[in-house]
């Protein structure tokens, strides 16, 4: 009788639990960014899925995921505001926010991609 390896079946329960658990950090992530930007006030003017007076933050995504220093980038357009990007109406400067607010929310809008 053969011994029997427990390698291939341990590996496969630790992949598993490791995809689990980055599974359920996403989804926290996720939430927290969306509820960030609920108390943030930044679905004033913008919607996850279509333009309103801002642009949607799934073409945000898609604009900017390409870029090496796109959550950077974003996060300083998030703090200081912007014009002409996006059209003529401006998005003003987020000074309640603090600089990993505003990391957090870039961060989410790139997963909207």
């Amino acid at each position: 009788m053969k011994p029997m390896s427990y390698a291939v079946p341990a590996a496969a329960a630790m992949f598993a639990a490791i995809s689990s658990v980055a599974s359920s950090n996403a989804h926290a992530e996720a939430a927290t960014g969306l509820a960030l930007a609920q108390q943030q006030n930044c679905m004033s003017c913008h919607s996850v899925a279509r333009p309103f007076m801002g642009p949607a933050l799934h073409d945000v995504a898609a604009k900017y995921s390409g870029r090496d220093d796109a959550a950077t980038y974003l996060k300083h357009k998030i703090l200081d505001g912007s014009s002409g990007v996006w059209g003529q109406v401006p998005m003003p400067a987020n000074t309640q926010l603090t600089p990993d607010q505003a990391a957090t929310l870039a961060s989410w809008v790139l997963t909207l991609k």
